[in-house]
């Protein structure tokens, strides 16, 4: 099994110390570089290209305003942001700019290296509080104006899986809960984000709550 190599940028030495602490000790992972601003994120993704990128948000030069210059330098860097920021702005802004994941630092070490996991791997993540916090901040500033009805165009397995997304579930666990492989799951939500116009899983399953909602 290929390793995944992992960077973190923390401008807090003891944070950063423990998570790489706890990172290199899960089978399948190596760190190979750790920052503090902006600028060693970009020069770490520039030279090194780790498969996973962890960065917070509150650091010199900002870890959002990182994300762009690194992904125009290489466009497939998986980028996680692991903050306390729980802003509706600083979510969206970070997965608008390309972020893979947004995980808030009281994860658990287990899941924190789950996440990583399914990052590298090509998945997306967004903490569930967060989540369910954004759909209602999108379902309340909808407009009242009639809309078509943009899931329209989904089949009724791909409406069915985009409802388990929306409940917070994992491509795996959705997998087992309608009895199909995890690959099968992967190919509807490749499809449903191109019927939606949807680039995450957090934006496909905004589209379905604006439509419950309107």
């Amino acid at each position: 099994m290929a390793r995944i190599s992992i960077a973190v940028i923390d401008d807090h030495p003891l944070f950063r110390e423990g998570v790489m602490r706890i990172l290199s000790e899960v089978p399948g992972f190596e760190i190979v570089a750790e920052g503090g601003t902006r600028d060693d994120a970009l020069k770490i993704c520039a030279t090194l290209r780790p498969d996973v990128l962890l960065m917070d948000i509150s650091m010199p030069g900002g870890g959002l305003n990182a994300i762009q210059p690194i992904l125009e330098t290489n466009p497939a860097q998986k980028i996680v942001m692991l903050t306390v920021s729980e802003g509706s702005d600083d979510v969206m802004g970070a997965l608008s700019k390309g972020a893979k994941a947004y995980v808030l630092k009281g994860v658990g070490s287990r899941a924190l290296a789950d996440i990583v996991r399914s990052v590298a791997a090509g998945e997306t993540y967004v903490s569930p509080t967060l989540s369910a916090r954004l759909l209602s901040d999108m379902s309340s500033s909808a407009t009242a104006s009639p809309q078509p009805n943009p899931l329209a165009d989904l089949t009724s397995r791909e409406q069915e899986v985009l409802n388990l997304v929306a409940e917070g579930l994992s491509n795996k666990r959705i997998a087992l809960r309608l009895g199909v492989h995890e690959k099968t799951i992967k190919q509807h939500m490749t499809h449903i984000f191109a019927k939606l116009g949807t680039s995450n899983r957090t934006e496909a399953a905004m589209v379905l709550r604006n439509v419950m909602t309107a």
